[in-house]
């Protein structure tokens, strides 16, 4: 932190960018427990072991239920001790897990290991990064969290070619071991030297603006006027949070619901196996894409609204899938849906801090973030489901597209709730 105060005013540009490209380093290097880097590793790791790929995936899973129970404290942990302390542990955790996978030859090995990697991928990493940087970000906040999202694809994109070349070299467990040593190359250090929780504890402001003012006591700046922290306790109490909450779980389901099992269904559509790739990819680079376009787009409209012009792009988006039967409409509407994803991404994050403040960020984002993890496992097991039961994934995204229909629903009546400090006058 003495670091951090040090250099914050020596550079030349607002320190919360520096703190950006920190957390962002922590958006790229969680895709080493990604689903799409474990994707890599399936063939090889099946074939050696003799595990059946049902086994492999069953390790995603696991992780993805423990970080449901593991969220709350992962919040509080935040607003407790600091984002800095949290996001440093996360990655030193992330490696050595990633490290040890490589010598997991047994499947209980496995789920201990990929699985730990699992909870770091889904709760410390995501909640801890975009908390950090909301709290340094106002008015700039929805470029801001864009730019993360934009990490985070990346690595997305980074961490399975990667995984890819090192397994073509070396084989599977060497690459799991330099997966691992290039988690704490790319984001350890810089975490744990430049993090900083707060522009006001390095003696800045939100944004950078008016910098000046923190020089004279008996100035307050504007935007600690306006600002109203909310405690966890009192957002419980505000209909807002359940709206945002179940909304963003239910955008999730779509998510998972789509994702999950996209290759499969543009093959079922007539795609050879390149062509349904190609799909994916185009789906995660609009992703990032998106999440830049969906961070400056909330900045000039209202959360509520953006969060239901995302939802109603993924709806649109479900319907269009039921109809693709070529390549380029598969590939138009991987695109369009990676677009929305990169909404989902970033409004959700941005409205909770618009709404409820930065000082119990993490405690409110740590209760919310089961939602998510709850449904990112329900998404994948509705669409297997209506599938097993009616031979087409047509059905599935009928569903779908009602679910985001209720989402819109939530979000757009879903006002920024009058704390009590602001109800008189």
């Amino acid at each position: 932190m003495n670091l951090a105060k040090f250099l914050s005013k020596r550079t030349p540009f607002f320190y919360g960018w520096l703190i950006l490209g920190t957390s962002g380093s922590t958006q790229i290097v969680r895709n080493a427990a990604a689903s799409l880097t474990l994707a890599v590793f399936m063939y090889p790791m099946a074939e050696d072991l003799g595990w059946s790929r049902t086994v492999l995936a069953g390790a995603v899973s696991v992780g993805g239920l423990a970080s449901t129970f593991i969220s709350p404290a992962i919040g509080w942990l935040i607003d407790r001790y600091g984002a800095r302390t949290v996001l440093t542990s996360s990655i030193m955790i992330l490696g050595v897990s990633t490290f040890l996978t490589g010598w997991a030859t047994v499947p209980i090995a496995f789920y201990i290991t990929y699985g730990i990697g699992r909870i770091i991928f889904s709760s410390p990493v995501q909640i801890g990064s975009s908390v950090v940087v909301s709290r340094w970000f106002i008015k700039k906040r929805g470029r801001a969290n864009g730019i993360l999202t934009f990490c985070h694809s990346i690595g997305m994109t980074g961490f399975p070619l990667m995984a890819s070349i090192l397994i073509g070299i070396y084989g599977w467990q060497v690459a799991w071991h330099l997966l691992g040593v290039g988690v704490w190359v790319i984001a350890l250090l810089p975490v744990f030297l430049f993090l900083a929780e707060t522009p006001e504890s390095v003696g800045l402001l939100p944004d950078g603006e008016n910098e000046s003012l923190l020089e004279n006591e008996t100035v307050k700046p504007a935007a600690e006027k306006e600002e109203v922290n909310w405690t966890l306790k009192e957002a419980l109490k505000t209909v807002a949070l359940w709206q945002l909450a179940i909304a963003g779980g239910l955008l999730f389901i779509i998510h998972s619901g789509t994702n999950t099992h996209m290759a499969a269904f543009f093959q079922d559509a007539g795609l050879t196996s390149n062509q349904a790739a190609a799909a994916v990819s185009l789906n995660a680079i609009f992703t990032g894409l998106g999440g830049l376009g969906w961070g400056w787009a909330i900045e000039k409209i209202k959360a509520r609204y953006c969060y239901a012009m995302v939802a109603a792009l993924m709806s649109v988006c479900a319907i269009l899938f039921s109809t693709a039967d070529s390549v380029t409409e598969a590939w138009i509407y991987a695109s369009l849906f990676g677009t929305a994803l990169g909404g989902m991404l970033v409004v959700p994050s941005v409205a909770m801090a618009d709404y409820f403040g930065r000082g119990s960020l993490g405690t409110i984002r740590g209760f919310t973030e089961p939602f998510v993890s709850f449904s990112q496992a329900i998404g994948a097991l509705l669409s297997g489901i209506i599938f097993d039961l009616t031979g087409s994934y047509n059905y599935a995204f009928y569903t779908l597209a009602v679910v985001a229909i209720i989402a819109i629903l939530l979000t757009i009546t879903a006002t920024v709730p009058i704390h009590r400090d602001n109800k008189k006058g």
